[in-house]
């Protein structure tokens, strides 16, 4: 089994800030559509938030990049291609493999002022099914709206499928940035030791005090758990603490 640690979401780069918490509730703000989109910030309800985060460089009428699209249903349809698909087929990521996707994101406190920047994990995704887009999207998905089904972006172009939330309440235990920062710097859990993400093979981002250097650019960072028991109730606290609401 593998858990796939999903960058998503605005930052300094794609969007131009962190995506808000307001009062208590993580809101993920998709990036900018950089290609096909048929969904606004404003249709999604997000349009204030996207032009505070922007700093009024986007706005309720411009197109988003609707993916993770997390569904009334209780499920998520999440797509990749290119460098980043490369990775996870590579890696052997399919069908009962989980995302974790988080992102970067600040809070508003009472008094109107946000506080730093920090990354937390947002929502998960368990896949149930692993959709190749070159033969063609399914119709199910080109009427849903979503953005690989409506273009493709990548001859190697995904959708994962599968059982998944995003979180309605700024768990404690779903932040990943130590309390005194800066946002890359994480605390990890026991279980994963060095040699156990990838892209995070340098000894030097291993640090002491069970803290992780996490890289500055990438999407998709996997850990195969093969059968430890350990990395699986840490993912079961994960999705608890999600599914709280």
């Amino acid at each position: 089994m593998r858990i796939i640690f999903s960058r998503k979401g605005f930052d300094s780069a794609a969007g131009g800030g962190a995506s808000p918490i307001i009062d208590g509730c993580p809101i993920s703000l998709p990036i900018p559509a950089g290609t096909a989109s048929v969904t606004s910030y404003g249709a999604l309800g997000l349009g204030e938030y996207a032009s505070a985060a922007s700093r009024g460089r986007l706005g309720a009428g411009d197109l988003c990049h609707h993916d993770p699209m997390f569904r009334e249903d209780n499920t998520c349809v999440f797509g990749q291609c290119g460098a980043a698909q490369t990775h996870l087929e590579r890696q052997g990521v399919g069908i009962g493999d989980v995302f974790v996707f988080f992102g970067l994101f600040r809070e508003e406190m009472p008094d109107g002022s946000w506080d730093q920047p920090h990354h937390r994990i947002f929502g998960y995704l368990e896949i149930d099914d692993v959709i190749a887009l070159a033969p063609g999207a399914p119709q199910e998905l080109v009427e849903l709206g979503h953005p690989h089904a409506l273009a493709m972006h990548h001859r190697n172009d995904v959708i994962y499928r599968g059982e998944g939330r995003t979180a309605r309440y700024a768990s404690p235990a779903l932040r990943l940035t130590v309390p005194e920062g800066p946002p890359s710097l994480w605390y990890r859990p026991a279980w994963l030791k060095r040699g156990g993400l990838t892209y995070h093979d340098r000894p030097e981002r291993w640090k002491r005090g069970g803290r992780l250097q996490s890289v500055a650019r990438g999407q998709e960072f996997v850990a195969d758990i093969g059968r430890r028991q350990a990395p699986r109730d840490w993912l079961s606290g994960i999705i608890a603490a999600i599914n709280r609401s």
